[in-house]
């Protein structure tokens, strides 16, 4: 089970994911690269669907991967929310399954998105998100 990830009132969903990031990243002892964040916000439904998709990814780094690098990045474009988390960890070879991926995937389709991940062996994963412009304001 992950740690449920909030956003405190008056945050934004960036300054939710840049204290979350930097407080994991502390604690677990692996390095956060934040390539980019939201310049400007998403509805509450949105938001709490990339926290909580934020917390299971990073919950597996913790039990899986072995990484020392994550890099996470949540942009918002013409097209829509768009968030990858990458590791330098171990990867997986074979189709990713298990309930944090379900969950995940799950998190994304109940805003209209979809998520897809994937593992190189010994090179890492990447779990990328959208959720497309038109869905944001259901």
């Amino acid at each position: 089970m992950t740690k449920q990830l909030r956003m405190r009132a008056g945050h934004s969903l960036a300054q939710a994911l840049e204290e979350h990031l930097a407080e994991w990243s502390e604690s677990i002892g692996v390095s956060v690269e934040i390539w980019a964040l939201p310049g400007r916000d998403v509805p509450a439904r949105i938001a709490r669907a990339v926290l909580a998709t934020l917390g299971e990814a990073l919950s597996n780094v913790e039990r899986h991967s072995r990484a020392t690098v994550v890099s996470v990045a949540v942009t918002l474009g013409p097209a829509g929310l768009r968030m990858t988390v990458s590791d330098d960890g171990v990867g997986f070879s074979g189709p990713a399954t298990g309930r944090g991926i379900t969950a995940m995937r799950a998190h994304f389709a109940d805003v209209g998105g979809t998520l897809s991940v994937n593992g190189v062996p010994g090179e890492g994963t990447t779990i990328t998100g959208a959720v497309p412009r038109s869905r944001q304001s259901r």
